[in-house]
Formats: structure tokens, sequence, C-alpha cells
């Protein structure tokens, strides 16, 4: 029960981790850059020590091989002198010498051949993550500009569709202009239905009546004979020349 416990908790780990990575891809990244600044670090600790190494072999070389150049000076000049005991004890010694030359030199060989080339594989492991660190920069690149624009493209179908939405703001305006049309158009009809047509039409022909009036009254004070609308005035007679008739 504790391992089937156990395993569902990791599980829920899993994915909780999982989750977050693919959220921060850039976290991810400096995270692998992190790792493998550490890595190289080790790595070009051990090729010091290596290096060091062959630095070592390089200056036990060197002085051995001065040493038995002594050597065979001094031979040549205790055999001159007939001292062919000495000769023969540093013909001894020089001959050890060349034997550990022999061993030194072989030692840095090879421990050159391995510096290069691991050193060589440093060098291509890390252009090889650099290159990796471009492609993976180049595809963020990418993946966040396709981001935006679906973004961009989610929030333009979004406003798309709120326009054509019967049960949006637009048609929440367009029920308040409604109602307040219709009750507009409902208090001119009552005004107008409770307008008297009869009375006004009195009142209209009340109002021209008394102006004829007035002006028929003007025109008798003028001496001037008034013609009720729609007569025409009385127009006097034209004699015509010639004998009166």
């Amino acid at each position: 029960m504790f391992a089937r416990l156990g395993r569902l908790v990791r599980g829920f780990l899993g994915l909780f981790i999982s989750g977050i990575e693919s959220a921060n891809p850039e976290a991810l990244m400096e995270a692998a850059r992190s790792e493998f600044r550490q890595k190289m670090t080790q790595y070009n600790l051990a090729l010091a020590k290596m290096a060091g190494v062959a630095e070592r072999l390089r200056s036990q070389v060197n002085m051995k091989a001065a040493r038995a150049k002594d050597l065979e000076r001094r031979i040549l000049a205790n055999h001159s002198a007939g001292n062919m005991e000495l000769a023969g004890t540093l013909a001894r010694e020089l001959q050890e010498l060349k034997a550990d030359l022999e061993t030194d030199s072989h030692e840095l060989t090879e421990t050159d051949e391995a510096y290069q080339m691991n050193l060589r594989q440093a060098k291509v492991a890390q252009q090889d993550f650099q290159e990796k660190v471009r492609k993976l920069e180049k595809q963020l690149s990418l993946v966040q500009i396709k981001e935006a624009q679906a973004e961009a493209a989610t929030a333009i179908s979004n406003v798309g569709f709120k326009v054509g939405d019967l049960g949006d703001t637009m048609k929440t305006v367009e029920d308040i202009l409604q109602k307040r049309y219709e009750v507009s158009a409902g208090k001119a009809r009552v005004a107008k239905d409770m307008v008297d047509i009869a009375a006004v039409q009195e009142k209209e022909g009340e109002r021209k009546a008394l102006e004829q009036q007035a002006l028929a009254e003007f025109l008798a004070s003028q001496g001037i004979q008034h013609s009720a609308p729609g007569q025409a005035a009385a127009t006097p007679a034209v004699k015509e020349m010639g004998p009166e008739r």
C-alpha cells in the first residue's frame, strides 16, 4: 500500500514538474547552461591536472637528457684518463638513466596525446552545446511568435463573435434605443389623439373671419369697396373710341 501511495505521489509530482517545465522553457534552458558550465569547469580542472602531469614529465625528460649528456662527457673523459672503474660506474648509471628517460619520454608522449585529444573533445562538446542552444533559442523565438499570433487571432475572433452575439452589449443598446423609440412614439400618438380637430378648425375659421372683417373696415375707411374672398373685384367699363351709343 505504501509503495502504491509512493508511486502515486511521484506521479503527481512528475505531472506538476512537467507542467512547470512546459510553461517555463527559458528556465530549463538556463538550467541546462548552468549544468553545462559546471561540467565544463570539472572537465577543465581535469585537463589542467593532465597538463600539469605533462609539464612535470617534460621537465623530468629535459633534466634527464641533460644528465645523460653530462654522463657521456664524464665517461669519455675518465676513459681517456684511464679511470676504467669510474668510467664503468658512470656507464652503468647512464644506462639506467637512459632507460628512465625512455620511459618518461613515452609517458610524456601519451600524456600529451591524451591532453590534446581531451582538449579537442572539450572544444567539440562546447561547440555542439552552443549550436544546440542557438537552435533552441531560435525555436523558442518562433514558438513565442506563433503564440503571440495565436493570441492576437483569438482576441480578434472573440471580438468578432461578441459583436455578432444577440446577447451582447450591442444588443442591449439596441433594445434600450428601441424601447425609448416606442415610448416616444406612444407619447406622440397620445398627444395627437387628444387634440380636438373640430375645435381647431373652428378656431381657424373664426380667425380668418375676423381678419376679413378687419380688412373690410379698413377698406371702407379708405373709400374702397371690399369684395368677399372668392369674388372678383368689379372692373370699371372702358369706353371705346367713336360715337357713344
